[in-house]
This record gives C-alpha cells, sequence and structure tokens, in this order.
C-alpha cells in the first residue's frame, strides 16, 4: 500500500509539534513539505521550531518553507504566547540545527509540489492560520483540481475559543479561511467540537513518560508544559491537543466519525467574525464538498501517537 503524500502547514506551538512527531512517526505517511505561517508565535520563531523538530525527528530530508507573517488584511496576527510561551515551545529541548530553509515562499512551494505530483495524490493538512492555502490557490487556481483533499485543524460547529463563535486559527485571518472553504476542494474541519476531546489525561501523559528517550521526552515536556499553561490560562488541568487530530484522521480515518454539512466563514460580523457556520440543520446536499469532525476514538487516537513516538526514538537512537 502507498504512503499518503501530505504537506504539513503549522506554526508551532506545542500541539503543532506533537502532529508533526505522529506524522513522522507514523508508517502510512510521506511528508512531501512543512511550511510554516505565523500563528501560535511570530513567523520567525515557529519556522525556528519546526526546523528543530525535524532534525530531533529525522526530517532533515523534508523542505521547510517559511510562509506569510501576517494575515491577508489584517494588520498582524494575534500570537498565543499565554498558551505556548515567548519561544512558542516554552520549557522544551530541542537540538540545534543549521539547515537552511527553503528559499521560496511557503505558497509557492506548496503550488510546486502539487503541480509536480499526480493529480490527486497530495493532502493538505493546515493547523494554523489558512493564509499560506489561500495564498496558493490565488496564485495557481489549478491547484484546487489536483489537490485530494484538505484535512484542517481549525473551526468549530458550535463552539470557539478567543471568541464565543470563533477558533483561533480562522479568527487569525477570517479572510483566509473564507477564502480556502469556498473553494471547491474537499475539506474536512477538525474543530473544537471534535479537539476537546483529545485529551492528554493523567493516564496518557504517564503512558508518554516511560517512552524515555529524547524524542519521548520531548513529548513528555510539551505534554507537561502545555497542561501547566492551559491550566493557568483557562482553567483546564488535562488539555486538549488540537493539531494531531488532523493528522491522525488522514492515517487512519475511523479516529475521527465525520458529517457531512456545509461550511462557511463569517469575516465581516462585529461579533462573530472567524465563526465557521456549518449548516447542521438536515442532511448536506449531494454536492457539499465539506464536513465536519464529531466523535474521536480517544484510545486509537493515543496509541497512534504513542507508537509514532516510539518508531521515532527508536530511529533516534539508530542516528546518533
Amino acid at each position: 500500500m502507498s504512503k499518503k503524500k501530505i504537506i504539513i502547514d503549522c506554526d508551532p506551538g506545542y500541539d503543532d509539534a506533537v502532529a508533526l512527531l505522529l506524522a513522522g512517526g507514523s508508517p502510512d505517511i510521506e511528508i512531501l513539505g512543512i511550511t510554516t505561517v505565523a500563528g501560535n508565535q511570530s513567523l520567525e520563531k515557529v519556522t525556528k521550531n519546526a526546523l528543530r523538530i525535524a532534525t530531533l525527528i529525522g526530517l532533515d530530508h523534508v523542505p521547510v518553507a517559511a510562509g506569510a507573517c501576517r494575515p491577508l488584511l489584517r494588520p498582524a496576527v494575534k500570537v498565543a504566547n499565554y498558551i505556548h510561551g515567548e519561544s512558542g515551545l516554552d520549557g522544551t529541548t530541542l537540538p540545534q540545527t543549521d539547515r537552511r530553509i527553503d528559499p521560496r515562499h511557503a505558497a509557492q512551494f506548496i503550488v510546486d509540489t502539487i503541480m509536480s505530483e499526480a493529480p490527486k495524490t497530495v493532502t493538505l493538512v493546515p493547523i494554523g492560520p489558512l493564509t499560506n492555502i489561500a495564498l496558493a490557490a490565488r496564485l495557481e487556481p489549478r491547484i484546487v483540481e489536483r489537490v485530494k483533499e484538505i484535512v484542517l485543524m481549525g473551526g468549530g460547529y458550535h463552539i470557539g475559543n478567543v471568541a464565543p463563535m470563533a477558533e483561533f486559527n480562522i479568527e487569525n485571518d477570517p479572510e483566509a479561511a473564507h477564502i480556502v472553504f469556498e473553494e471547491k476542494w474537499p475539506i474536512t474541519m477538525v474543530g473544537l467540537d471534535l479537539t476537546y476531546q483529545a485529551l492528554a489525561t493523567g493516564k496518557v501523559k504517564e503512558r508518554v513518560s516511560k517512552i524515555g528517550t529524547p524524542v519521548g521526552q520531548f513529548l513528555n515536556d510539551v505534554l507537561l508544559h502545555f497542561s501547566e499553561t492551559y491550566k493557568r490560562s483557562k482553567g483546564l488541568t488535562e488539555p486538549p491537543v488540537h493539531d494531531p487530530c488532523a493528522v491522525a484522521y488522514v492515517i487512519d480515518p475511523s479516529v475521527i466519525e465525520t458529517r457531512k454539512a456545509p461550511i462557511h466563514v463569517e469575516y465581516q460580523g462585529q461579533y462573530t467574525s472567524g465563526m465557521t457556520v456549518a449548516d447542521l440543520r438536515r442532511a448536506a446536499p449531494a454536492d457539499c464538498h465539506t464536513q465536519v469532525a464529531v466523535k474521536l476514538d480517544h484510545e486509537k487516537f493515543w496509541t497512534l501517537i504513542e507508537q509514532a513516538t516510539q518508531r521515532l526514538a527508536n530511529r533516534y537512537e539508530q542516528s546518533f
């Protein structure tokens, strides 16, 4: 069985780091590239984090391309330093790297990669603001019909986090999100309604702590400090690990139950800017190209992460 080819567009970030570990340690995934966008921290910081994570998990062969440093129309990204810290990964230890980033802008890298691969073979996995994806679609509209699907972490059909009905990634650049959702490529929205089920419970953290290798220790540190910042900022002792849910769905769709529904992004409302409006009133029309994630198999999800981390730990030991 051939591997599933993906491009991960991310802003590492604690949960982005877990998503990269999951993808990098899955035998079913081929990462064609990692692109970065300002979100959890500045573009410079998240790109540095992506390069160092790639080095830790043995992905030095995978290109890393930096993208948008700000939203399409809005003045600046509202970074989540209250969750991820000033570095984006406060409290963790990563190897230094002298790797250079790909000279192309992330949007150009996405276009070039999709146009060079066979049609319907590349899945885009955006787990940060959608600025790079929107730019790529405008730069080369032909990628829309060539992409296999988009599986994104963002939005929510009932709840928000940075606003009553707006999630961080979508709210940071709602105009870009509007562009992405209105294109007719297949989209799976893995939103807060699903990701708040992906809790890093005490049992989960205990299992991770037993891996006992540099990669396992990094994951352990991520979950520990993610827990601390979530408790401090939101009062939750078990943090939801949002971003790897999108990767898990690509690896094994049975991990997540989905439902077809039309989705549109509100970008003009005074109180609703960034809201993902999913119409769940009735069965979706036959030509509906969007669906929402509804229910997570918690045990299967964390088993995927644990197994991927163990594979990466073994790979790390063999290379050092």
